[in-house]
């Protein structure tokens, strides 16, 4: 493993990035968090790594950290990602997702750090023409999370072409379950993945799991969505720092699924398996603005990364959640 000082990772007490500072510290990487705690806990950082509490959009901090950590490289997940909220309070998204991220690229450019991988989304892709979507479709996002994040793809773009200084985009599809070791979960109240808010409903926290639709051009007529396991992305995003360690003079975009798509049907009827439940299926008409089917090509991250998903089965992204939601329910941790 090339020397890359230590890793800052922004929004690491957070859902995913708690899960990437887990990676990389099994990797054997020096860790450092950087995270406002507005929807993450400090008990999601582990003994011994930094944490630095605060706003990846305060340059004065972020430029103490990054000097005082020795920082190399970053892992941006701090932001805002909730769609329909977007589309209600875009300034907020504007604010949190794109400015705040070009004053972290500002102060990454003047600190010196030379790798930068950012948490993006399939959102920028808007309603594709065709599904499985691969990363040289167009870039359509139909709402302002998906357009604030296609912004700063764009404004790395720029940067990496100017400084001394490469990036990775990862691209997530529906990011899913907890660590199997029972580290850390989806922990944020009112969270709004399917996966987890069918785990509630299996352990009685809900009372039914809404249905969006059931009249798509899809086998059952509910949309089909990739789902990833959070550990295995996770990982990803140790295997794209290595990437960028080994060809400084590149950067890469590569989309992060299984190429793999389940209907919401499918998903709660996994849940009841793994559970031993029966959900209660809440019917309702379509949103606005959801595609029959999100499903990743990930031929590109097979062929440059070395990465391979380990935990690419249904079954076992839903046992993980349920795991995490049973352990969340027995020791409760405060904020």
């Amino acid at each position: 493993m090339a020397d890359t000082g230590t890793v800052l990772v922004t929004g690491g007490a957070g859902y995913i990035g708690s899960h990437a500072v887990l990676a990389l510290r099994d990797a054997g990487y020096k860790v450092a968090v950087l995270d406002n705690l507005t929807t993450g806990f400090r008990w999601a950082v582990p003994e011994g790594v930094a944490f630095i509490e605060g706003d990846v959009a305060d340059m004065a901090l972020v430029g103490r950290t990054l000097y005082e950590h020795q920082v190399g490289a970053i892992l941006h997940f701090a932001g805002s990602i909730i769609v329909p909220e977007s589309v209600h309070n875009p300034l907020k998204y504007y604010r949190n997702n794109t400015a705040a991220s070009r004053a972290l690229i500002e102060a990454a450019v003047t600190g010196g750090v030379r790798h930068f991988i950012f948490s993006s989304t399939a959102a920028v892709y808007g309603i594709p023409e065709s599904s499985p979507i691969d990363e040289d479709m167009p870039t359509k996002p139909i709402n302002p999370y998906g357009t604030s994040k296609l912004m700063t793809e764009t404004m790395l773009r720029d940067v990496a072409a100017a400084h001394d200084i490469n990036y990775g985009v990862l691209r997530y599809f529906n990011v899913a379950g907890a660590d199997p070791h029972g580290r850390t979960g989806q922990s944020t109240a009112g969270a709004t993945h399917l996966i987890k808010i069918a785990a509630e409903a299996a352990l009685g926290k809900r009372a039914s799991v809404g249905v969006y639709g059931t009249d798509y051009a899809t086998p059952d007529g509910t949309g089909v969505r990739d789902y990833i396991h959070v550990t295995d992305l996770a990982e990803a995003h140790v295997s794209a720092l290595r990437w960028l360690t080994a060809n400084p003079a590149k950067s890469l975009t590569v989309n992060c699924g299984y190429s793999r798509g389940f209907s919401v049907l499918e998903v709660l009827d996994a849940v009841d398996r793994v559970a031993g439940v029966t959900l209660t299926r809440d019917l309702q008409g379509r949103r606005a603005g959801d595609p029959d089917a999100l499903v990743a090509s990930n031929a590109r991250i097979l062929s440059t990364l070395d990465w391979r998903p380990r935990l690419n089965d249904l079954d076992t992204i839903v046992r993980d959640a349920l795991a995490w939601e049973r352990k969340l329910d027995e020791t409760r941790p405060a904020a």
